[in-house]
């Protein structure tokens, strides 16, 4: 029965392209993600340590020189609907022109990226009726110690803090922690808003404040031009009282 559910198929991205932009932490953390959710993703840099260290963690499947290169490869399994990432080894700007010279047109993509921007026709620069707490964010949640034990707790949270029809959100924070490796050792991170990650630090420091999180950890919320970084813990009882 339990392989029966296992094996009922789940919505996901396959079959679309992400644009990740530049293989920062951000970036590293955003590829694994969209091959969680089936994705085949598109990240540069021309930085070769992090170029080397990519492929040894897993974030990259592919390291090339060229954007022609990447596409040969991200258009054959897209076309089957299969996960691959592909890195190109140069400037983030140089290949993002590229793109946009060409009409590469990703169907998802990185707050902020230029290329994106562009090809998409989809900057909302100085709308003022835009909601900022729906502006698309990368929330990463960490703690300082024994994170086999917390970081389990702390995905349930976040569970909570999704509406139940974003499956494929659902579906990383389940994953995340088998498929990261290395890099979801001390924390995870989902692709999401603004308000996910402020409802999400609510819930965890009221919880944290009742004592039922007897950690210290941080919560970051990156979004275009800024981070947020709150932290939470048990309450110094000297502190409270």
């Amino acid at each position: 029965m339990m392989r029966a559910v296992e094996d009922v198929p789940e919505p996901g991205l396959g079959g679309q392209l992400f644009w990740g932009g530049e293989l920062d932490s951000p970036g590293r953390a955003l590829a694994v993600a969209a091959s969680v959710a089936g994705a085949a993703s598109l990240v540069a840099t021309a930085d070769p340590i992090q170029q080397k260290q990519a492929i040894r963690d897993g974030v990259v499947n592919f390291l090339v020189t060229s954007l022609d290169e990447a596409l040969r490869i991200l258009k054959n399994e897209i076309r089957k609907k299969e996960t691959v990432a592909v890195c190109v080894g140069a400037a983030l700007e140089a290949i993002e022109s590229e793109m946009v010279e060409r009409g590469v047109r990703p169907d998802l993509i990185r707050e902020g990226v230029i290329a994106a921007a562009k090809s998409r026709d989809r900057v909302a620069k100085g709308d003022p009726e835009r909601d900022p707490m729906a502006m698309e964010a990368l929330v990463t949640w960490r703690v300082d110690t024994a994170p086999a034990v917390w970081l389990p707790r702390l995905d349930s949270i976040a569970l909570d803090c999704l509406e139940p029809e974003d499956h494929v959100a659902r579906r990383w924070i389940r994953l995340a922690g088998r498929t990261m490796g290395r890099l979801g050792h001390d924390g995870h991170a989902l692709l999401s808003t603004r308000e996910f990650g402020a409802r999400l630090a609510e819930q965890i420091r009221d919880r944290a404040e009742r004592g039922e999180i007897k950690v210290r950890g941080q919560i970051e919320i990156a979004f275009r031009g800024a981070t947020d970084q709150i932290g939470f813990g048990p309450v110094d009882k000297d502190q409270a009282g």
